[in-house]
């Protein structure tokens, strides 16, 4: 038996370590917050520039290395992860939520920080929703005028390369990833662990892949067309040191940036759960959560901006439907 209880505790502590926190869009939407995507950008350029240092350190013994062993991919994918999420490890656990939890200490002058006592999911119990009550919500911040919970900043990067690595290193195709994360939000990133499941954390993963695959521009980018795909930078080049090429008599060469991250590039309404509403695990949840959000704004709808619905149907095309709540794919 003691075994057993052991057991438990320790599943439920990787359970919730693996998931991911919420946030309350609604109740936070009349509060005035500066506008925060400098900031962020700022944090994310300084760790990318790092991941780009330290790859390049661990290709630097140029009499060695042959003119094909440099600006190895591997090498950078695991450095770039390593610094974004401030690991030591690249692979082991899941990092998404310890990034959300690193920009709320960072970010803290620019966020809102509701207590879950306070917020529309109070009435969700320890057995609807036990990571949910566990973890508490995660912060909000305006991001260029969108109100978006710090955890999709986790989800950007985190579930991002889950969906690239099946893509570039196990030929699956992007609609396969994609269904790989609606089935975590099913389970423990979502309706099995909190009792929610957010249409916003699929887009942030959707649009997490398409940074991972521009950082070296694999995959043509689904929502480009063909002249910005042609003008599109990689994040990360490949480059020549001229001065050591002649020196060690071959060519040798070193990782540089190539054009800085903007998560404007990449952020919509449809990241904001005001308008990209969530989902219910029962009709129980849901009634419960809805009368807190009529007590909050009796006027309230989702989608709250349907125009903004209208511009995510446009931008995300065929990909919508994996990505929009169903009031949102048929706002007007």
């Amino acid at each position: 038996m003691p075994l057993l209880c052991l057991g438990f505790i320790l599943q439920l502590f990787f359970v919730v370590g693996v998931s991911g926190a919420e946030v309350d869009s609604i109740t936070v939407r009349s509060v005035e917050l500066e506008n925060a995507i400098n900031e962020l950008n700022y944090l994310i350029n300084k760790r990318i520039r790092a991941g780009v240092v330290n790859a390049n350190d661990r290709q630097n013994d140029f009499k060695r290395l042959e003119s094909d062993q440099f600006c190895d991919e591997e090498i950078l994918y695991d450095e770039l992860r390593k610094s974004l999420f401030q690991s030591l490890t690249a692979s082991f656990g899941l990092k998404g939520y310890s990034l959300d939890v690193q920009l709320r200490e960072l970010l803290t002058a620019k966020s809102y920080n509701l207590p879950l006592r306070d917020s529309i999911y109070r009435d969700i119990d320890y057995i609807e929703g036990f990571s949910l009550n566990l973890k508490e919500l995660t912060h909000v911040v305006n991001l260029d005028g969108q109100l978006v919970g710090l955890d999709k900043i986790g989800h950007f990067f985190a579930e991002g390369w889950e969906y690239f690595e099946l893509t570039r290193f196990k030929d699956q195709p992007l609609l396969s990833a994609m269904q790989w994360g609606i089935a975590q939000e099913e389970g423990t990133f979502g309706l099995a662990t909190t009792g929610i499941f957010s249409y916003g954390d699929l887009v942030a993963n959707f649009n997490g892949w398409r940074f991972w695959n521009r950082v070296r521009k694999y995959h043509p980018d689904p929502l480009q067309n063909a002249v910005s795909r042609f003008f599109s930078i990689p994040y990360v080049k490949c480059a020549t040191r001229i001065k050591d090429s002649f020196m060690y008599k071959k060519r040798v060469k070193e990782w540089r940036i190539g054009i800085p991250f903007d998560l404007r590039n990449y952020l919509d309404s449809a990241w904001d759960e005001g308008n990209n509403c969530s989902s219910y695990k029962d009709p129980i949840i849901e009634d419960k959560v809805m009368r807190r959000i009529s007590a909050i704004d009796p006027e309230h709808s989702c989608p709250a901006e349907p125009s903004a619905c209208r511009e995510s149907r446009e931008k995300y095309g065929a990909f919508a439907r994996y990505l929009l709540h169903p009031n949102c794919l048929t706002a007007e």
